[in-house]
Parts: structure tokens; C-alpha cells; sequence
């Protein structure tokens, strides 16, 4: 499956609209960083994906096992240090509860571990790289 995604600013601002297709997401700066803090920063869209990602590919699995869940709340925790800024090791945390006894759910979130693609990305380190700079004046 192919993405395909957008961000631009609003009217001249640091503020700007991420699509994806139908989806939009506002991205910003916080106020303290010149931004008008209206929105998430990359740091939490980062983060964001990772638990996204978990929380998407336990529901997609636990159908697969015919486990019906509950709750789902995933929370992915780091910071970003150093200058230019890069992440420190990222941890997440899983609660979950469902129509399945607890040693099924714990195999369900290993499996998701092994499997979901944002993690996975980040830890066989995804290349990221400008493709085509457009200038205009």
C-alpha cells in the first residue's frame, strides 16, 4: 500500500494542514518555538504513528484470532535531545482487554510487536532523504 501525504502552511503562518487523502491533522510549533501552538509538533506526530500503528494492528490481529477487544489505549513515550534533535529510544506501554484470557491478549500484543509497520520502520532505520526541492519567488 502506497501513502501519499501533504502539509501546508496556513496563510503565511507556521500553522499548516497535513492530508492524506480525505484526513487532516493541523501541525504546528509550540508558541514558546515561534509557532502558533494550534496543533501537534513532529516530535508527537512521530510518536503519534507509533501508537497508531500498535493500536490499528490489534484490532486488524485480534480479528484475525476471532478476540473481540474492549479497550485498547496505547501510550509511546521519549524525548528528543541534542542539537539538531533526534529521539531518544522510544518505549510504549499496552492496555488491553478483551473477549480472551490474559495469555492470549499478551500473545496478541507480542505478535503486534513483531509485525507493526511504524516500529518496525524505525528500527530497521527507513532512510529518509529530499527527493525534489521546488523553489518560487
Amino acid at each position: 500500500m502506497s501513502f501519499d501525504v501533504e502539509i501546508r502552511n496556513i496563510a503565511g503562518q507556521v500553522t499548516a494542514v497535513g492530508a492524506a487523502g480525505p484526513f487532516t491533522v493541523v501541525v504546528d510549533r509550540p508558541a514558546e518555538a515561534g509557532g502558533g501552538g494550534r496543533g501537534f509538533n513532529g516530535g508527537q506526530l512521530l510518536y503519534m504513528a507509533i501508537a497508531g500503528c500498535v493500536s490499528n494492528d490489534l484490532f486488524r490481529e485480534a480479528a484475525a484470532m476471532g478476540v473481540a477487544l474492549d479497550r485498547v489505549v496505547v501510550r509511546v513515550t521519549g524525548d528528543f535531545i541534542g542539537s539538531p534533535a533526534v529521539s531518544t529510544d522510544v518505549g510504549y506501554e499496552v492496555e488491553i482487554s478483551g473477549d480472551a484470557p490474559p495469555e492470549t491478549l499478551r500473545e496478541l500484543v507480542g505478535r503486534v510487536d513483531r509485525i507493526a509497520e511504524i516500529p518496525n520502520s524505525l528500527r530497521s532505520g527507513t532512510s529518509v532523504e529530499p527527493r525534489a526541492i521546488h523553489i518560487s519567488g
